[in-house]
Formats: C-alpha cells, structure tokens, sequence
C-alpha cells in the first residue's frame, strides 16, 4: 500500500522527528543525508519529499535493478546499502543545523561506522561532510581517510535544491562509486 501524502499541518508537526536508519552490519555503502527533513520525516522515510533524486540516483547510478519508493527503502538492505544521517532531527532546512550539531553528528557517525563496517560511508553533501568531519578543503569524491577498514566517500546532496548537478552529473558520480565499491574502478 502507497503511504498517503501528508498534510501540511503533519509535515510542519514533524520538527525534530526522527527517523530509524536503514542498517546492517558489513554494508557495500552506507549513504549517509546530512539530516531529515520535514517531509520525509512525516511520511517516515527516507528522501522521501518529491523531487529528492536519491532515488533515481541509486538507480541510475546501477545501485538497483529499478527505482525504488521511499517506503521499500529498507529493500537496500538486499543489495548490501543502507541510509543513516549525520543530524538525526528533522529540520525544515540543513542550514537550521549548527556547527556543534554537525561535529557532534561526526562524531556519532564514526562511531556507527565503527561498529556497523560497511566498505564504504558515503555522505551526500559537501558542506556537511565539512563540518561535520573539520576537512573544510575536502573535495567530492573519495577522501584519503578511513574510519578504520571503511572507505570514505564524499556524494552530492541529491535534493532536488541541489542546483550544481543535474541528474546526469549525479548519476556520474555516483557510479563512480558504485564501480570503486564493486571493484570495477
């Protein structure tokens, strides 16, 4: 069954919701959102607001055989991905996020990446990669860091706000990652 829509008064309502991540241990990737927001938190999944191209992205990108829903998100698991983020509260914009709030989220995203050791952490989003890891000169793509055996990859924030990639340019990089973790790169 399709979830419904939700209304404008249960999307405003989820401030500070949170969502349960998408995990397992031993992951390919683990894609990690800068945080929730208000939509996808009211509905209670994952790049769930329309015109998020997380979703098409995976697809494009040969991470699934089809375009996924946000409500058979936890269909990732299957194929060896999963989805956390590194603010757990929902906001209406990441910018509401201070930079404590990221540094903390950092470091609570290492430590989950400790335990759950997937080959890769993947965080959608330059800015937040930033701050939340203190690499201000940190760059799309892989990053020379592990968190121990996990490699580190920096992904465009496929929000549909995004204005730098189209969803070719996001497709591109993420396969490149897809190919990396596949060992096809």
């Amino acid at each position: 069954m399709l979830p419904r829509k939700p209304t404008r008064e249960e999307v405003l309502a989820a401030a500070g919701r949170t969502l349960p991540d998408v995990i397992a241990p031993g992951l390919r990737v683990l894609f990690c959102g800068i945080n929730p927001g208000l939509y996808t938190a009211a509905v209670g999944h994952h790049f769930a607001r329309p015109g998020n191209r997380f979703w098409p992205t995976l697809h494009r990108a040969g991470f699934t055989s089809r375009v996924l829903a946000p409500h058979e998100e936890r269909e990732l698991l299957a194929a060896g991905l999963g989805i956390t983020n590194v603010v757990d509260r929902a906001t209406a914009a990441a910018a509401e996020l201070a930079p404590r709030e990221l540094a903390e989220g950092g470091r609570r995203l290492r430590e989950k990446t400790e335990r759950y050791a997937p080959k890769v952490l993947a965080v959608l989003g330059i800015g937040a990669f930033r701050a939340a890891f203190g690499r201000p000169q940190a760059a799309v793509g892989e990053q020379p860091d592990r968190i121990g055996e996990t490699r580190v990859w920096v992904l465009p924030n496929p929000s549909g706000l995004n204005a730098h990639y189209q969803a070719e340019g996001l497709a591109r990089v993420f396969r490149a990652l897809r190919e990396a973790v596949d060992g096809n790169a």
